[in-house]
């Protein structure tokens, strides 16, 4: 795969992840494109087919995953999630960073592959806070938070294994998150406007 370098954006719900990676895709309109994941589960309400997820059946999913179509991909709470390659090629063929949102499993997934990103965990500052965040969304039930938050706990404890990520961002105070992940990013940002100009 040729193009600029992705951006793998991990972490647990609730640490901040699409709220950064909206911030990013807004104030560098024309450098970062977003890899639609493929997803099982249910549209949440304003989510878009083709733009938030690609939503699709667990038997079509399970097929493109037989066939090596997908560069990542994990179950989570009975849904079925997933990068494909074709969706990461898209971005790239526009020459734009690629960002992908995964979870821990789907970063050791990637580790496995020729896709040489820069790895970028997003973290909350405490569980106590996570839960606070995922509670104040009021889109879970208790049963699918107490579920989130074990994987966030999980989440938490493999981010700081040496080597797993580049870098490591807690997120207690959103716009000092964004100065940071702009920093790291900043010489692939370069590199895009450059070959625009």
């Amino acid at each position: 795969m040729s193009g600029p370098r992705p951006v793998v954006l991990s972490g647990p719900s609730g640490a901040g992840k699409s709220t950064l990676m909206k911030r990013l895709l807004k104030d560098h309109e024309g450098v970062f494109g977003f890899s639609v994941s493929h997803t099982t589960r249910k549209p949440r309400p304003g989510e878009e087919d083709g733009k938030d997820y690609h939503f699709t059946t667990k038997e079509a999913m399970q097929e493109g995953i037989d066939k090596g179509e997908f560069i990542e991909n994990a179950e989570f709470s009975g849904n079925m999630y997933g990068t494909s390659k074709s969706a990461i090629e898209d971005v790239q063929a526009q020459n734009l960073i690629c960002i992908l949102d995964v979870d821990i499993q789907g970063v050791k997934k990637i580790k496995e592959t020729d896709l040489n990103p820069i790895y970028i965990s997003i973290q909350p500052p405490s569980m106590e806070i996570l839960e606070k965040r995922l509670r104040d969304r009021q889109t879970e039930t208790e049963e699918s938070l107490q579920k989130r938050l074990e994987a966030a706990r999980i989440d938490m404890e493999l981010s700081n294994e040496p080597g797993v990520f580049d870098v490591v961002i807690i997120n207690d105070d959103l716009d000092k998150a964004y100065e940071e992940l702009k920093d790291i990013l900043n010489d692939e940002i370069k590199k895009v406007q450059e070959a625009k100009s």
